[in-house]
């Protein structure tokens, strides 16, 4: 029965594909509208992106394109570890401590709603040099969806359980490792699959403006200098890049909460 599910989950998946690669198709060469024909067709792309002496520069078989990923890949990471570092730290004792809630809830709720590339000229005239810049806007988005779904997490905690634990004896940092931390981890992982996706996301607006390399900047050069086949590309790399940092996170956090699914009778082994 699984492994008829996981059949069916394929195909479907390779449907989409198969969709949206013909829905694309038929958009440039078929469909009456100018702006829509100055695209290029998948498989223009799809020859530019694997020529081994491409076009415009930039191939699977060159040099650069790894350059560029490499970058983005950096700035994403540090940008996530370092949300991970505060945010979810930050995201318990807000949901723990009610004092601290009130003094950090008005601050975030302020700045949460900020967009990333408001923030770049504040970053660039903070921040000595582009990469740092690139960083600390990366961080922002990562930080806020980190600490937010965290305090969520600590919040669903049934408060019938620090009760109990009080009751008993429990010190402060027993209650945070035995009854805040597993309580809250399914929600941290959550938040630090959106916190990837939303790092990405923002990394781009920041390497549009403040880079020299990186897949977000190659996508504004390449509009630029009218390297259209290179912009989808980039945009492609970027999105698969981006699925496996958060795939990454997903296993990570499912290997972590093996407790979590034999407790509910949800594991398979």
């Amino acid at each position: 029965m699984w492994k008829l599910f996981t059949q069916q989950k394929f195909m479907l998946m390779w449907l989409g594909f198969m969709i949206t690669i013909l829905s694309w198709y038929a958009a440039v060469k078929w469909l009456p509208i100018s702006s829509f024909q100055r695209l290029p067709d998948p498989l223009t792309v799809v020859i530019e992106w694997f020529n081994t002496d491409p076009d415009y520069g930039l191939s699977v078989f060159t040099r650069d394109y790894y350059l560029h990923i490499w970058y983005s890949t950096y700035r994403a990471t540090t940008s996530f570890i370092l949300a991970v570092i505060l945010g979810v730290p930050l995201g318990i004792l807000m949901g723990w401590r009610v004092k601290v809630n009130d003094y950090a809830s008005a601050l975030l709720s302020i700045l949460r709603p900020i967009p990333p590339l408001a923030w770049v000229p504040v970053a660039i005239l903070i921040f000595p040099g582009s990469e740092p810049a690139v960083i600390f806007v990366t961080f922002l988005v990562a930080f806020f969806a980190t600490t937010m779904n965290t305090l969520l997490g600590v919040k669903s905690i049934n408060s019938d359980y620090f009760k109990a634990a009080q009751c008993l004896g429990a010190r402060p940092k027993d209650i945070l490792r035995d009854i805040i931390i597993p309580g809250a981890l399914p929600s941290i992982f959550t938040g630090l699959q959106i916190a990837m996706g939303a790092a990405w996301f923002s990394l781009v607006a920041g390497e549009m403006i403040a880079a020299q390399y990186g897949l977000g900047f190659m996508i504004l050069e390449s509009y630029n200098l009218v390297q259209y086949p290179t912009i989808i590309i980039m945009m492609i790399t970027l999105g698969i890049v981006g699925y496996i940092s958060s795939a990454i996170i997903r296993l990570v956090g499912n290997h972590l909460m093996r407790w979590r699914e034999q407790s509910m009778g949800l594991s398979l082994t």
